[in-house]
Order: structure tokens, then C-alpha cells, then sequence
């Protein structure tokens, strides 16, 4: 390596403010590691200690204090393994982050009679502070949230507090106390990630894809349960000063870190879409119509380690596991040393003529025709080999849609040498990817395509970086178009008997 302006680099950092029930259980704590190992790519505003249904009557924003001065003295290590232009914050900005919030359970934060809390008063500074989104990562209970919501909505106007929602961002581990559901009802405007079940009904929820299965056993088979056990958190992230902070597990690892792995910026995911899906999994609008900005659990169909199939909403996440757990390991190795020599660091992916960052590529093509997506630039910063593996990601082109897809016709990725850096696609004819099925109409726009390069070197751990091809299939003659009209999809699809 010439230098470490060699490395992966993101351009925008996104504003990121943590609520954590952190002692509650060990988890919090777990994540919390972690997340300082990625606080280069984020611009960390607040990291304020809850409570929750779990912990109702005290916070712990010492054990937070604990985790940063450990991450303090192994930061100049850090430092030597990233871009010059992302370099890690200093443990005493991040200290002057760490807040409280109310002592209180859940709505007991809103009577009159609490005072704002400190963390609350942050949040509602932090919002101010930018016309940019602030992602607010709930780890435990929603009341920092809704006590600032409920403090702005008494001594704000309406249209000036409409517009600091809407520039609030939340991603909540499930619903860990009851202002949850008391934000949704009563600020729908707020853009809100949660999994909706029945309460404490955990195993049900997206986020345990984290590592869950070895609690709550789910897709039995399919997910690695080996590199989230105890045993290899011993040898790959127990090690070093910040690695000792990572306690053993109680009850998952790090069931708050999907939070977070939504956020990470290796060109996987599009924070403003979640169905697009990410390392911190797929989520949808609850209602296509505009009511809320609630994003719920979505599903994917996932080729398990077992060889099998499986579709649920927690292979959104345990999909990507191989990836994160090698990612987390080599940062974890970060911190053990400042020679660039003695670890492993991502591989930079480009396709055509796109950047080398987390952006995704657009591309605009003619139903049926044909793109060359050229990804021969990529390299690693550390000369390890590379492969390239290019898959179609069909869930997000028939999610966020009004209209009714009722098939995304397989693509075809033909190589272009040995190597697979180069491959041709022919994309789906008009019939199939630009024609609304209930009315026979030929459209101009039709299906959206995702298409992912999967970038990984042969270093160790082993890494990967992706690159995502977002095609908007066109069809500007509006070929393909049937004229029939139908009431229902059932006769749509030849399906009505009578």
C-alpha cells in the first residue's frame, strides 16, 4: 500500500444520536464497541443512556463513559487504518456526547412535572444544529424521543416543529416501552423503522437475524451460528483494550446493532430507502398510501449455508452475517496495532464510470436491451486477489410500488473474461418489465432493477464492499402493451374461475 488515501472513503458522514438502556443487559454494551469502530463514517451528535420496560428507574451513562475511554486509547491506532479524510473523533468529543435521559418509565418522562432531560435537550439541539437528517438509534426504551417531541410540539409553532420532524430519522429495536407507539400515533410524519409484533414477542422481529437463531432457533440451517457464538467472540473481538469491553453474551449478541449496520456506508445500503435493504436489513412502509412514515419487517428469499432456501424476515439480515462478523474482526485487529502491514482493509469496488465511494450507480435502459457493467478499476488497498460476484436483488423492485408486479424475470450476468470484473446483462423485455398488468397500458418508466456487485478480497478476514446498479427500465415507444383491462390481479393472472 503507497498510502492510506488508497483506502475506501465516504464523502458524508450521517449525523448519528444513540439512546441505549445500556446495563440493562450486556448487549447494549456489545453494540456499543461496535459502533466506535465505525464512528469515522458517522458523525456521532449524542450517545445518551435510557431506560426501558427492562430498566424503569435508572440510567448507567458511566458504563458509556467506560466503552469510550477504552476506545480513547487505542483511537491513534484506529486512525492509522482509515482514509485521511475519515479519520475517528477524539474520545473527549465523543465523552461530550454522552447524556441522560429521564429516570423515568416511558410516558412518565411527558407529565409536567419532569424536567427535560439532558439527553432530551441534546436531541432537540442536534435537530436545530443541521438542515441535515439526524438518525436517532434506539437501543431501549422511546421516551428521550417523545419527551423532546412533546417539548417542541408545547413552546414551537406547528409548521416549526413540522419542520424539525422532518428531519428526524428513527430506527428502533422493536418497542421497548410505550411512547413507541404514542410517536407513530401521534407524529405519523416522523420516519420511523420498527418492527411491529405483539409485545415482548421479540423472536418475531427482524433485528434477531443480528444473531438470534441461538437463542430463538429460526431458518434452521441457513444462518452461520458458529461466527456469533461465544467462542469466536473470544478470539476475534474479546482481544485488546477495546475489545475487552465487549462483555460475553446473555441473551443474543448485539440485538441493538442492525441499528447501525443500516447506516454503514459499504455501498450495500441507501439510508433514505429502507426496501432497498442493507446490512441492518429490509423494512417497507406499513401503508403505501402516505398515512405514516412507518417502515415495518420485510422478507427475503435466501440461499442458507445448508444449501436450502429460506424466506423470512430475518435472512434480510443473517444473509449478510459472513460479511458484517469479518468486517467487525478486522476492525477489532485496527486497534492492536498502527502498521497498516498487520491487517486487513476493504477493497474499493467502481463500475463504469462511478465513484469508488458508497454511492449507487443509476442507470437508465431500454426494456429488452442490453448494458455492459464494467467493474475492472476496483482494487484492494492491500494487493489481496479479488473476486467478483454479481447478483440480481429482486425484493426491492416489487416493494414501494403501486403497481403490481407480478413477476421480476431473472437477469443473466454473462462474463466478459476469466475474471468476471466485466459482464453483460440483457434486461427484461417491455411485456414483462414495463407494462401495468391490471390495464394493459405500455409505460414509459417500469420496473426498477437492482442489480449488486459482492467485491471480496482473500485477505484475512476476508472483506467485502459492494456496489450497487439501480436500473430504471424505460420504454419510450411504449412497446408491449395488451389494451386488456382487468378488475382484479386473480383475472389478471388467469387466475378467475367461474
Amino acid at each position: 500500500m503507497e498510502s492510506q488515501s488508497q483506502l475506501r472513503s465516504v464523502k458524508n458522514k450521517p449525523r448519528v444520536f444513540v439512546t441505549s438502556d445500556i446495563s440493562n443487559e450486556p448487549d447494549d454494551a456489545q453494540s456499543l464497541v461496535r459502533l466506535l469502530l465505525y464512528s469515522n463514517e458517522f458523525d456521532v451528535q449524542g450517545l445518551v443512556a435510557c431506560t426501558s420496560t427492562w430498566m424503569r428507574k435508572n440510567v448507567h451513562p458511566e458504563d458509556m463513559r467506560r466503552i469510550v475511554e477504552a476506545y480513547g486509547a487505542v483511537v491513534d491506532n484506529l486512525n492509522a487504518h482509515v482514509h485521511p479524510n475519515n479519520q475517528y473523533p477524539s474520545a473527549q468529543y465523543l465523552l461530550s456526547c454522552i447524556k441522560s435521559g429521564a429516570p423515568v418509565y416511558g410516558k412518565e418522562a411527558l407529565r409536567p412535572d419532569v424536567p427535560l432531560s439532558d439527553g432530551a435537550s441534546l436531541l432537540i439541539n442536534c435537530l436545530e444544529a443541521s438542515e441535515l437528517p439526524l438518525w436517532v438509534l434506539c437501543w431501549g426504551g422511546a421516551n428521550v424521543i417523545a419527551q423532546a417531541l412533546e417539548e417542541v410540539r408545547r413552546n414551537r409553532t406547528a409548521d416549526d416543529a413540522a419542520r424539525l420532524r422532518a428531519k428526524l430519522r428513527v430506527y428502533a429495536i422493536s418497542d421497548q416501552d410505550d411512547t413507541g407507539s404514542w410517536i407513530r400515533i401521534n407524529f405519523p410524519d416522523v420516519f420511523y423503522i420498527c418492527s411491529i409484533h405483539g409485545w415482548n414477542e421479540y423472536g418475531m422481529a427482524s433485528w434477531v437475524g443480528i444473531s438470534g437463531d441461538l437463542l430463538m432457533p429460526f431458518d434452521h440451517g441457513g444462518p452461520d451460528t458458529r461466527i456469533v457464538g461465544k467462542e469466536w467472540l473470544k478470539e476475534h473481538i474479546q482481544i485488546g483494550v477495546l475489545g475487552r469491553e465487549y462483555p460475553d453474551v446473555a441473551f443474543i449478541m448485539e440485538g441493538d446493532t442492525p441499528t447501525f449496520l443500516y447506516l454503514i456506508q459499504n455501498g450495500l445500503g441507501s439510508p433514505e430507502y429502507p426496501h432497498w435493504g442493507s446490512w441492518g436489513g429490509r423494512y417497507v412502509l406499513t401503508d403505501l398510501g402516505g398515512s405514516a412514515k412507518h417502515y415495518s419487517d420485510a422478507k427475503d428469499k435466501v440461499q442458507g449455508k445448508n444449501g436450502q432456501y429460506f424466506t423470512s424476515n430475518q435472512a434480510t439480515i443473517w444473509r449478510w452475517r459472513d460479511a458484517y462478523q469479518n468486517d467487525f474482526a478486522a476492525r477489532i485487529q485496527w486497534t492492536l496495532s498502527n502498521d497498516l502491514t498487520k491487517a486487513n482493509h476493504a477493497p474499493v469496488a467502481i463500475i463504469n464510470e462511478s465513484s469508488g465511494g458508497p454511492e449507487p450507480l443509476w442507470i437508465e435502459a431500454e426494456a429488452g436491451g442490453e448494458i455492459t457493467l464494467d467493474a475492472s478499476k476496483s482494487y484492494d488497498p492491500d494487493g489481496d486477489e479479488l473476486s467478483f460476484n454479481w447478483f440480481q436483488y429482486k425484493e426491492p423492485t416489487t416493494a414501494q410500488s403501486l403497481i403490481h408486479w407480478p413477476q421480476v424475470a431473472d437477469v443473466e450476468f454473462i462474463p466478459m473474461g476469466k475474471q468476471q470484473s466485466v459482464v453483460k446483462v440483457k434486461l427484461p423485455p417491455p411485456e414483462t418489465a414495463a407494462v401495468d398488468i391490471l390495464n394493459g397500458v405500455a409505460l414509459e418508466k417500469g420496473q426498477t432493477l437492482h442489480f449488486i456487485l459482492e467485491l471480496k478480497d482473500n485477505g484475512t478476514p476476508s472483506l467485502t464492499t459492494y456496489k450497487r446498479v439501480v436500473v430504471q427500465v424505460t420504454n419510450r415507444q411504449l412497446r408491449g402493451g395488451s389494451g386488456k383491462t382487468f378488475d382484479t390481479i386473480t383475472e389478471a393472472l388467469g387466475l378467475h374461475n367461474r
